[in-house]
């Protein structure tokens, strides 16, 4: 089941719609067209009880001033590009600096902060359909970009989103979901007991300003061995804070296979992700704390309240040789699949 409903109106007169898919074993999750962001996602704990366990806001105002992504569509790359800058065949590309002289998740208005257009397929598994038409030179970039974006809510109470892109001019792309997470519950506090277990063998450091360094480090004797579950809080404080690429053991995938598990104790709730791509940064919300801009139900924004686990290649790719290939050419098409699943144990 799809119901759609009017969410705002942009200062240029554009209005915002949300799409709300319903399975029959009580998962919800609500997508807004403005970011293609996951506002809500509703899921049962072991008690039968539902809760939203996202972070969100309530006004079209609020999404379009966040500097915090929450819930978006993350867009042409993902994660960080050094100073901005990188090279395609020789020529030098400035990419819009938003973030302590870098540029993060696409620039200056990313996908993140446009209008998508929506398709909507009613069924047992209701889907929604998003594409999106990103101009050769938009925030800097080569090429005209054609992007698909597929919500799926399985019947099974998982949601797959499925990735697609092509250009016709040689150009990088890296996509990822930007959903914060907090399986207790949105506004339930912080994520530090939250049992986490990546099948991930290695990371990339980075410098203060959270650029790689070029070196893809064993994560083994580090805070950053999930390879067991552990809580997140755990080694939270040698950590410096959780916002760092973890890469699966063995790469890339044809198919989405499991390689995240997160556990919350005292709801039973279960998150399983499988993905096809090479990494995961997770992010334990180290930022999220600015006064202006309370979550859903007047919420205050709190540090730690929750995690983001975005598939994705390595960030700032481009510039380093070693890492993921982020390049797409004419003819090629980008796929990346990642599901969301939920259960209770």
């Amino acid at each position: 089941m799809i119901t759609k409903q009017y969410f705002g109106t942009l200062d240029d007169g554009r209005d915002v719609y949300t799409y709300t898919m319903r399975n029959e074993a009580g998962m919800l999750a609500r997508i807004c067209d403005f970011g293609g962001t996951i506002m809500e996602l509703r899921v049962p704990d072991k008690f039968g009880r539902i809760a939203d366990i996202v972070e969100g806001y309530d006004s079209i105002r609020d999404y379009v001033l966040d500097t915090s992504y929450i819930g978006a569509l993350i867009g042409r790359t993902g994660n960080r590009i050094n100073k901005g800058i990188f090279y395609l065949d020789g020529k030098k590309y400035e990419i819009f600096q938003n973030n302590n002289g870098n540029s993060l998740h696409g620039g200056k208005i990313g996908f993140s902060h446009k209008i998508w257009n929506v398709k909507a397929e009613d069924g047992t598994e209701p889907k929604l359909t998003l594409t999106l038409v990103s101009p050769d030179g938009d925030e800097n970039y080569p090429g005209t970009l054609n992007v698909t974006v597929v919500y799926t809510l399985l019947k099974s109470n998982a949601l797959s989103i499925h990735y697609e892109a092509t250009t016709d001019k040689k150009t990088i792309v890296n996509l990822t979901n930007h959903a914060y997470f907090n399986l207790a519950g949105y506004a339930s506090g912080k994520i530090l007991d939250h049992v986490l277990q990546i099948d991930a063998d290695a990371y990339l450091p980075v410098d203060e300003g959270l650029i790689p360094t070029g070196e893809i480090r064993s994560v083994e004797s580090t805070p950053f061995d999930f390879r067991e579950p552990k809580t997140i809080g755990k080694d939270f404080e040698a950590s410096g804070g959780y916002d760092h690429c973890l890469c699966f053991t063995g790469g890339a995938t044809k198919e989405p296979v499991l390689r995240i598990e997160v556990y919350e104790p005292n709801t039973g709730r279960l998150m399983q992700v499988y993905t096809d791509q090479p990494c995961v940064q997770f992010y334990s919300g180290n930022f999220l704390k600015d006064p202006e801009f309370p979550l859903k139900g007047g919420y205050p924004q709190n540090v730690q309240a929750a995690f983001c686990l975005e598939t994705q290649k390595m960030p700032d790719s481009i510039n380093h040789p070693n890492f993921t290939d982020t390049v797409l050419n004419p003819g090629e098409t980008y796929t990346h699949t990642t599901i969301y699943s939920f259960s209770v144990k």
